[in-house]
Formats: C-alpha cells, structure tokens, sequence
C-alpha cells in the first residue's frame, strides 16, 4: 500500500510539474481544425511531455467504414505531427485519451465487433501512435467506455455505461479495473432497475475512484447527477444524487486539492432553460455549493479542472451567448464559483468536449467546429490565462463527391422535414440513410431500400416513436460507394 501510494504521489508530481504554470510569458494562443469531407469530432485532449497535445476522437472522413477511432499529435502550435485511427468496418469511437508513463497513449470508447453490440475499447500506443495492444469489454449487450485513467500502479481504470437486464433496456455503472497489459483484474456495476451511467472517472489520493454521471428515477425528475466513491477494489464507500425534478446529469469529476470533488454537466432543474451546472462537494460528496451559468437557451457544462488559484475552468457549448446557433462555452470561476469571466469561441456550432491546463499558465480545448463550407471537424483551441486566442486559421473546403448530396426544407424544422437526395438515385443497391445526435448517436434509421426514393420525410423522432428534443441532427446517407451527409437543426 505504501509502495502504491508513493508511486501515485510520484506520478503526480511529475504531472503537476508538467502541467502546472511555471510562467505566463510568451503564451502560444490558435484556433484549429482537424478533418475532411465528413463528420470529425474531438472528444479529449491532453498536454503532452513534449509540450504539444495529444487529442482523441473519431472521424468518418479517414475510417474504414462508420466512425473510427481518431488519434492526433500536434506541437505545441498544434500543427499536426501524425495521425492514426483504429477500428474495422463498423463504429468505433474514442472518448478519453491519456499519455502514459512510458511515453505512449491510452484511449478508452468503444467498438462494434459485429453488427449488433457495443464493446469497450481500450487501445494501448507507442510514444508513435502505433498500436501496442488492444482489449474489449463486455457481453452481449452494450458496453460502452467514456473514461479511463492511468492508475498508481501502471494499470488502467475505466468508466462507462453496460446493459445487464439482458433486454437493452438500461444501463448501469461500469467500472472496469485492468493490469499495465488491459487484462481485468475485476468488474463492477452500480445501478439497477434504471438507467444509469457512468462518464467520467478519477484514481483518488486514498487510492480509490470516484465516478460521475448520472442516476434515473430518484427524484421526481428524469435524472440526477450521480457521484460514486469506491475503494481500490470498486466497493461502494458512499454514493451521492444531485438535482432536482428535471434532467440533471454529471459529464465530468475531480478531485480538489482539499480532497472533495468538483462536477460539472447540465440541469434543468435549476437556473433558466437548460444551464451548466457546477457542484462542489466535501470528500464525503456532501454539497458545499452549487452554480448555474447560462441565459435563457440551452447551456452544457462538458469538462472542469480545477485551477492553480483554486478556481475551476469549465467548458462545454452555449445556445444562449454567441454568434452561432451553439458555440464553445469556456468559464473561468474562483475557489467559490463565481464567475471570473467567460469566453465564446465559433460561429456557427461549435462544442467544447475537454479542457485541460497547459504548461504555460493558459488552456486547452477541444471539441469539433461546424459550417456548411467545411462539415464539421475536430476543434482545437489554445488559450493564455485569461481565454484570449488568436483568430481561427482558415481550412480549404473539402471536396466531396459530386454525384451525391443532401438537403432538407425545412431547415431549421418544427417537427418534420422533408430529406431530399440529388441526383435521384437509379442503381439496385441498397441506401441507408441514418440521423445522429450532436454526440454522435444513432437516434434513427430511416431507410433501406433497394429502389431509393429521391426523398423522404423526418418527424422529429427517434426509432421508438419518441419526439427528439431540440438541437442539431447530422444525417448521413450511404449509397452505391459513396456517402453525404448534412445538418438539419430541430426546434421545439
């Protein structure tokens, strides 16, 4: 125990030294876009040793089927280094990277095997980006893995969601513990008669792990922001619901310098609309205070750190402030929450998905940037310490195939909208034609037919009847070798 606790005090030494201020002089600020003539989206960053940036995500424009796997390496300007992507010729995703103490790179998300269920993916890198070893998780039913951190002991810590009622009905807590290779050394889940999940996870000074996410049906609302604090083995210590009668969920945790914990998403229980959400909490998980921040539209808290000031530096997206119709949100607060100042980044859709402190005192973001010229691509943002950045750098326009494209009308759409395809197709082959969520889910399948229409009409709802709440859509058709897609926004 005292040799794994000196090795967690080491490590984390050598990131504060890493990641720590050490001066404000000269700080590098750049906007930047990573992608091609598809839907990209960056989902984590972290700083590098060498000082540049290590993101994750997925990407359609480089994959060998649905989503990949998508690994980019910059310099500390963030021009890119290399690339890699990972995965086969159904989705796969990544949703947390971090660089590990040798040198190289752990990804956690998750990936379909075959045609039906989702496994969690971990894939282990060289300081390259090549590929060292990869592991799946789960059963057969859907496994999903939004988190991982290093652990004390060279091993891995993952977070997720799983199905256990065997009808993929809910999901639970998913709690994987690993050796330094990926094989398991034990498996929890929490929840149970409701949907619950896990998305964001810590390795705790006591050597324990605290999860954040969310829990159904406790109060009167649809979720609460659910924190759960286990030992080194996964058992439950304490768990703790916050919210109120409405939709509150917990994106992101850490633990403070005093030992309690910080937790940033979004409720619509308290504030106006739909507001990021930030809660500060004992090590007991009892609550010290809480803020919203927002106006009247829908605002997401998606990722918090705290800062060397004690402060907290929260991202996420904003429909209420900005020139877009969402738009990457950035906040800095002091030691008790409140507002220090805030900064908007886009003009168009815009989401902040991560955000980290950088070594020269500023931040770190990423997420993915959208417009009708480019599709939508990864984000990166470098701050100083006040959130000023240089102007984004323009991307050419990609090119995309001629032969087919998408378009709606109406667009932005009430409740239905009619999809159109040009040029009509002609050919036998099958078309499939699929809508996802801003995060990237599959919510409906429209078609797939051997005599493709040259148009059809979207009611707003998902593959079970359910009206689709509002925001942006990404809908995407597949046909005869070749691929569009367009955005449709969706307003109540």
């Amino acid at each position: 125990m005292y040799r794994s606790r000196l090795a967690f005090a080491l490590a984390m030494a050598a990131l504060a030294a890493i990641f720590l201020p050490s001066s404000i002089n000269a700080q590098i600020t750049f906007q930047r876009t990573y992608g091609g003539a598809d839907f990209d989206r960056g989902e984590s960053v972290q700083p590098t040793s060498d000082g540049g940036f290590i993101i994750t995500g997925r990407t359609w424009s480089f994959s060998a089927g649905d989503d990949d796997v998508w690994l980019i390496k910059t310099d500390a300007r963030g021009d890119t280094l290399w690339t890699r992507t990972f995965g086969a010729a159904h989705e796969d995703r990544g949703y947390s990277v971090q660089q590990t103490l040798d040198g190289g790179y752990i990804i956690a998300g998750f990936c379909v095997p075959d045609e039906e269920y989702y496994d969690v993916y971990l894939i282990k890198t060289d300081a390259s980006g090549d590929t060292q070893w990869t592991r799946t998780y789960g059963g057969m039913d859907d496994d999903l893995g939004y988190s991982v951190q290093q652990t004390a002991d060279s091993g891995y810590i993952i977070a997720g969601w799983t199905v256990t009622d065997g009808a993929r009905t809910y999901f639970d807590v998913y709690l994987i513990r690993t050796d330094a290779r990926g094989d398991t050394l034990w498996t929890r889940t929490y929840g149970g008669g409701s949907d619950d999940g896990g998305n964001s996870v810590q390795q705790t000074a006591d050597g324990g792990f605290v999860i954040a996410g969310y829990r159904s049906y406790v109060s009167a609302g649809p979720n609460d922001v659910w924190l759960l604090k286990t030992d080194a083995s996964g058992d439950t210590q304490w768990t703790r619901t916050y919210g109120g009668t409405e939709n509150d969920v917990g994106c992101s945790v850490q633990q403070a310098v005093d030992g309690g914990y910080i937790i940033t998403g979004y409720t619509w229980s308290h504030g106006a609309g739909k507001d990021v959400y930030l809660l500060r909490t004992d090590a007991n998980g009892d609550t010290l205070w809480t803020r919203t921040y927002g106006g009247t539209q829908n605002d997401q808290g998606n990722s918090v750190r705290q800062t060397a000031d004690r402060g907290f530096i929260v991202t996420g997206q904003t429909y209420s402030f900005g020139p877009g119709f969402y738009d990457l949100y950035l906040l800095k607060t002091d030691a008790r929450g409140d507002t220090l100042w805030t900064r908007v980044y886009g003009t168009s859709y815009e989401e902040g998905t991560a955000v980290q402190l950088t070594s020269d005192g500023g931040y770190v973001i990423t997420g993915h940037a959208s417009s009708p010229e480019t599709g939508t691509d990864v984000y990166l943002v470098k701050t100083d310490s006040l959130g000023n950045v240089a102007v984004a750098e323009s991307k050419a326009s990609p090119v995309r195939a001629p032969a087919l494209s998408l378009s709606c009308e109406p667009n932005p759409c009430r409740g239905a909208t009619r999809i159109s395809l040009k040029p009509q197709a002609s050919s036998s082959k099958p078309l499939t034609l699929r809508i996802y969520d801003a995060q990237g889910r599959a919510v409906r399948s429209l078609s797939s037919l051997l005599s493709p229409p040259s148009s059809l009409t979207w009611n707003g709802r998902d593959d079970f009847g359910q009206p689709l709440p509002s925001g942006a859509y990404f809908i995407r058709c597949d046909f005869a070798g070749q691929h569009a897609t367009t955005r449709i926004v969706l307003q109540r």
